[in-house]
């Protein structure tokens, strides 16, 4: 199998995320190359040859002629299959591309089973397989699935620009500006999930944090429900972070969740579920009740 790996490039330089999809890549024992619009003189540390084209010509994004370098170099490599970042660049381009090459789109992929790809639905509650039925594909990889590899300094081929499109252009990002708690920096946090139950039960785990002079930090759901305010989320759409110690409470183990906290050092997992996901990376995994077992933890700890 041959993978075209698709990078971003960002404040100056080519994006982590590149190298989970080098790691993706090795994992299945595809053949891989990459693309990247950028500097021509960009450092990327990958095994293999990546395809540049001129980003002072290209353009950061432009929809259009970024997916006509792709094709170009499609129809030149012919690649199996086309992987992105589960990004807001994958999630723009590969539709686009998938389209223009008529074959299957795989979104969100997280695991590897075999000749099938795991993805989650229902919330990321549930995981399935699937599999494409065209000889090509186009797939995105969720942020934090797949372990990064790194290695030597890539042999770069400029790729030829390609005619702008002058309906649309490129106006910048806009840097979200932090509010609130900065989880990165904390030794100890504390979070809750949706089997907090409700709102008011959040400050249980409260006072947990508290009583481990630690932060106190949420997951999606309780964000979404209105519990916390969004700067207490950790995920790959909140906070990425590695404390001494996390401590998960009621927190199931969705994929985006755990890309945002598997680095932590050491991590307590308390879920009255024993197959939740999160056993998979807790160094310790207690089945119970957090409504009983926090408070008690808490007193504990207090006295």
């Amino acid at each position: 199998m041959k993978a075209l790996l698709i990078g971003e490039y960002k404040n100056g330089h080519i994006d982590e995320s590149f190298y989970e999809l080098v790691g993706f890549a090795n994992k299945i024992g595809a053949d891989s190359f990459g693309f990247a619009v950028a500097p021509l003189d960009v450092n990327i540390e990958y095994a293999g040859k990546v395809y540049i084209a001129d980003i002072s010509k290209a353009k950061e994004y432009n929809p259009k002629v970024h997916k006509d370098l792709i094709l170009k170099l499609i129809e030149q490599e012919n690649p199996d299959i086309v992987v992105f970042s589960h990004s807001s660049y994958g999630w723009d381009l590969a539709p686009r591309l998938a389209a223009a090459l008529k074959v299957a789109q795989i979104s969100e992929i997280i695991d590897v089973d075999n000749d099938e790809y795991i993805v989650p639905f229902c919330n990321a509650k549930l995981r399935r397989k699937v599999k494409p039925n065209t000889q090509k594909a186009v797939l995105t990889l969720q942020a934090g699935a797949f372990s990064p590899v790194k290695s030597n300094t890539a042999q770069i081929e400029p790729l030829d620009y390609i005619e702008q499109d002058d309906n649309l252009e490129f106006q910048g990002f806009e840097i979200t500006e932090k509010t609130g708690v900065d989880l990165t920096k904390a030794e100890v946090i504390v979070s809750a999930g949706r089997g907090v139950g409700k709102k008011e039960n959040i400050e249980i785990v409260r006072n947990l944090a508290k009583a481990l002079k630690g932060e106190l930090g949420a997951s999606r759901p309780v964000v979404d429900a209105g519990w916390l305010d969004p700067s207490y989320q950790v995920g790959t759409t909140g906070q990425t972070v590695a404390p001494k110690l996390y401590i998960a409470c009621g927190i199931s183990g969705a994929i985006q969740h755990l890309a945002g906290m598997k680095k932590s050092n050491f991590i307590v997992a308390i879920n009255k579920d024993k197959d939740a996901p999160i056993a998979e990376v807790a160094d310790v995994f207690v089945v119970a009740d957090l409504l009983e077992f926090v408070p008690v933890l808490t007193s504990k700890l207090t006295k």
